[in-house]
């Protein structure tokens, strides 16, 4: 039945896009398209929030799109009211704000999918609202258009499995027990929501390309990697920042400071950097961590290898531009990541990267030339051995970094935008499969 209703809504959608070119005489790619685009919350602190932002100002800017973002909480993206969308004009964002439920993550979770979709359909029912697409990215409602897929959780339960942690208290085991529901139910939304081969689907890297090919058989994923700011991460803005930026943290000039910037530390490789650092006590290094993950574990893990004096620990809450200023080194051997955002823009800010080959954006990093590719990401020695020779060799550390802005400032978000456009007007044509549509990286 959902496929059917489905069908029906894609031609009709179609046959109104059809009626409208035909009176108007344009062409399809320059009608406006109208988008319901959901997402918990959008802002630029957040990799996956970072890309939504980016990508819906330009749809409304460049495109003309009329956009309906329903969101728990907006922040740093130019929204007009709800109440204004009766009148609505292309090239506006209005933001449906969405009431949040406290409790549990699975229980926002699910209050989140179940308010977002009731309150959509009232707007449809009443005329509130109208739209030609639904737009999600990732599992956030149950009938989406198009989805862009930031992360899988088939591939995080897997590594949550491998996870030994030492948890034994009723604290640690209440925690795991909720992971693995939570994950227990993204994945069976992911099996229903990426095996529907009605719903179009872009991933943010080849690498999440071929994990849904390998979990979902979807041999028909576009690939439309995120951008960089390439005008706020820069070297001259990064190294105008640099004297303040350490001051501020008490890092010392001498000092060589490695930085990883994100959330779930553990599967950004963060007990193999803690690792690292421990197998250099010979080197002055000095280890900066921001996030909104919770630092206890890291902390007595630090506090156990020693080198809890050499790490600071921060929120992530204030402008990421001054993290790599303060930063001689981003480090980051992922476990898994979708693309790798932070990465990108240590690169585009000039500062020598070393990612792993589980992460997305590896796929822009030429090992030894503008970066460095860990093949074992939980490998402390190998990742130590990379740090010493950087430490030990400013002039490596410079080249690396000029190799760096060179491969990453052509993907800016300008075309990250293109490529979603011409994704999104391909979709709307009709239910017909369309073939999948990649970003180019000239």
């Amino acid at each position: 039945m959902c496929s059917f209703l489905r069908h029906n809504g894609e031609a009709s959608i179609a046959n109104q896009r059809q009626r409208q070119c035909r009176r108007t005489g344009a062409p399809l790619d320059r009608l406006t398209l109208r988008l319901a685009v959901l997402s918990p919350f959008v802002d630029r602190r957040h990799g996956t929030e970072r890309a939504l932002a980016e990508l819906l100002e330009r749809l409304a800017q460049n495109y003309g799109c009329e956009i309906h973002l329903y969101a728990q909480r907006v922040e740093g993206l130019r929204v007009s009211d709800s109440r204004s969308a009766c009148g609505a004009q292309t090239g506006t964002i209005y933001w449906h704000k969405i009431p949040s439920i406290p409790g549990p993550h699975v229980l926002q979770f699910l209050g989140w999918i179940l308010l977002n979709g009731s309150v959509r359909r009232w707007h449809r029912w009443t005329g509130r609202a109208s739209w030609d697409l639904v737009l999600s990215p990732g599992i956030n409602c149950l009938e989406p258009d198009v989805v862009i897929v930031h992360v899988l959780f088939h591939r995080l339960r897997e590594l949550a499995r491998e996870h030994d942690e030492n948890q034994a208290a009723l604290g640690g085991l209440l925690r795991k027990l909720h992971r693995r529901i939570y994950y227990a139910l993204l994945v069976r939304l992911e099996r229903k929501i990426y095996g529907d081969r009605s719903i179009r689907l872009a991933a943010v890297s080849k690498r999440t390309a071929h994990l849904l090919n390998e979990y979902f058989h979807r041999d028909d994923v576009s690939v439309i990697p995120n951008g960089v700011d390439a005008r706020h991460f820069s070297p001259d803005r990064r190294l105008a920042r640099r004297a303040e930026a350490r001051h501020s943290r008490g890092l010392r000039e001498e000092e060589c400071v490695l930085l990883l910037v994100g959330n779930d530390w553990r599967i950004k490789g963060l007990p193999a950097v803690l690792e690292a650092v421990a197998a250099l006590p010979d080197l002055p290094l000095r280890l900066l961590v921001a996030g909104t993950d919770s630092p206890q574990y890291f902390q007595a893990k630090a506090q156990q290898l020693g080198v809890a004096e050499r790490c600071r620990w921060e929120s992530g809450s204030g402008e990421i531009l001054d993290f790599y200023a303060a930063a001689d080194i981003y480090v980051s051997p992922s476990r898994e990541d979708s693309f790798g955002l932070p990465v990108a823009e240590a690169m585009a800010s000039g500062l020598p990267v070393i990612t792993s080959s589980f992460a997305g954006v590896a796929e822009f990093v030429r090992d030894g030339e503008n970066g460095f590719v860990l093949q074992q990401p939980r490998n402390a020695q190998a990742l130590a051995a990379v740090i010493r020779r950087l430490q030990q060799d400013s002039e490596l550390r410079q080249r690396i970094g000029r190799a760096a802005v060179e491969v990453v400032r052509t993907q800016d978000w300008n075309r990250n935008a293109e490529a979603a456009w011409k994704l999104l007007t391909t979709r709307v044509q009709g239910p017909k499969r369309e073939q999948p549509v990649t970003a180019s990286r000239s």
